[in-house]
């Protein structure tokens, strides 16, 4: 984490298995999945599932190159991550949340801090 509060995450340590990076804003803990998709780019999205947050258990564990929620059990590939918005998939992290350049992902404190009622129940 940089001293402004913002998430850094270096590309280089990112592979196509997902990192969890921890993160703490106002008190809530959260985490934040990194991994590199079959494209080579790299993937960010929320460790909670926007249908099954409320229930503390809406997070993501990997199996081979999919997802899954420990909630619902649905799966999701690793491709699809931070490309679908909407119902049982991680939250994607957008580009007007986060800056990139060659080495590094910085995600700001802001939209960090906009997600903290999705990670209220969590109980990872």
């Amino acid at each position: 984490m940089s001293s402004g509060g913002e998430l850094i995450i270096n590309k280089e340590d990112i592979t196509k298995t997902a990192s969890f990076y921890p993160y703490e804003s106002n008190g809530t803990y959260m985490e934040i999945i990194a991994v590199r998709a079959n494209d080579d780019t790299v993937r960010t999205a929320l460790n909670t599932c926007q249908v099954c947050y409320s229930s503390g258990r809406g997070y993501y564990e990997q199996l081979g190159d999919v997802l899954i929620c420990n909630n619902c059990g649905n799966q999701f590939t690793i491709d699809q991550i931070e490309k679908i918005k909407g119902g049982c998939n991680p939250v994607p992290i957008l580009d007007d949340m986060k800056t990139e350049n060659d080495d590094q992902i910085a995600i700001n404190a802001e939209s960090l801090a906009a997600f903290e009622p999705l990670f209220a129940n969590w109980k990872r």
